[in-house]
């Protein structure tokens, strides 16, 4: 996430770090300027800024004990020396994902107390200093005392993260795909349309393109080898929530990805924020051991990949694993790989045929 020249890159729990801050002004040679350090059992891998503050997440990681759980809030007012000044206490085992573009409410993914998986929760954040839950949603079923035969043998219905058009939510289910909710009211969210697709599983992002009534879905992949259902990206037509259908498919890369250890399959999109690179024609994905990805989707039927970029692995791993990524309003494009290899800096030339590395911190 960036504001001016300032990056923000979350770190995962097997390294020390939770955030970095650093100095993107020159692109080609990013500079660290602060780094904190996440609380003993947890782990502060996601970041969003809108309005002047920095939210990052706090969440148990891999059975810590003890262990905190959370959301912190920061003062950017100078971007390179963030203040906390206030903290979400979310009860449970913490918050995963949030999804904030500014405004009052901060949507989230996380883990409350009465429930064994993740939820989707509203935060209000118009105190910045006392952020309060303000509303939930989850598929019935699935909380600690209701009946768990709703969800089938062998899937995880649990939410990742919803991104907005206007105050419809496109979250992101697990294995339950996408659910359509309205937020008109906020306190009390409510399901408006539901679509699963097989093969699938573990669906991560959707991301609305509102002009064009789309969404565009990545089901994460997350076993090594390929040692699961195959892991896509569509496009799905959302006109009618209540009739919701599938109209394409992003071209998987070719190659033997499968073979070369770790993950190979969809991850993250680069989500469409105002103040970065926006478009409902482009879309950035990235694939794990397949690199970065961009595909045209201008015929939402027949999506065309126009690009594409993977790094030789970091030193002592098998291959890469490209994790995230934001593409910011000059083209630049940040990623991250998630097995030590840092973050990229890249830059797109002959209009996006080529994408080719600038940099590596």
């Amino acid at each position: 996430m960036k504001v001016g020249d300032a990056l923000y890159v979350g770190h995962l729990g097997t390294s020390k770090a939770a955030t970095s801050v650093l100095d993107v002004s020159d692109p080609a040679t990013p500079r660290m300027i602060k780094q904190f350090t996440h609380s003993p059992g947890s782990h502060s891998h996601k970041v969003q800024t809108a309005d002047g503050l920095l939210l990052v997440n706090e969440e148990r990681f891999r059975g810590g004990d003890p262990f905190s759980a959370g959301m912190f809030v920061y003062d950017i007012a100078d971007p390179f020396t963030p203040e906390q000044i206030g903290y979400f206490r979310s009860g449970g085992e913490g918050v995963h994902r949030i999804v904030w573009t500014g405004g009052r409410y901060a949507y989230t993914s996380a883990v409350p107390d009465g429930f064994d998986d993740r939820i989707f929760l509203i935060v209000d954040v118009a105190d910045p200093e006392q952020p309060r839950e303000v509303g939930r949603w989850w598929w019935p079923g699935t909380r600690k005392d209701e009946d768990a035969t709703v969800v089938p043998a062998g899937k995880r219905y649990a939410a990742h993260h919803a991104l907005l058009d206007g105050d419809v939510a496109y979250l992101a289910y697990g294995d339950a795909g996408l659910v359509v909710l309205d937020l008109h009211d906020p306190s009390a969210p409510q399901q408006v349309g539901h679509l699963a697709w097989s093969p699938g599983g573990d669906t991560h992002t959707c991301m609305p393109l509102p002009s064009r009534s789309l969404v565009v879905v990545t089901d994460e992949a997350v076993k090594d080898r390929c040692e699961e259902e195959q892991k896509l990206v569509r496009i799905l037509d959302v006109s009618d929530a209540t009739h919701l259908r599938v109209v394409g498919t992003c071209p998987p890369p070719q190659g033997d990805f499968c073979d070369r250890g770790l993950r190979f399959g969809p991850h993250n999109l680069h989500e469409n924020r105002h103040g970065s690179y926006m478009s409902e024609s482009l879309i950035f994905v990235t694939y794990f051991n397949a690199g970065l990805r961009v595909y045209d989707i201008g015929d939402p039927a027949e999506p065309v990949e126009i690009a594409y970029w993977v790094p030789e692995a970091a030193p002592g791993q098998p291959t890469t694993q490209i994790n995230d990524l934001f593409v910011g309003n000059d083209g630049t494009i940040f990623v991250t790989d998630r097995v030590g290899g840092g973050l990229y800096v890249l830059r797109p030339e002959d209009d996006l045929l080529v994408v080719m590395e600038a940099a590596r911190l």
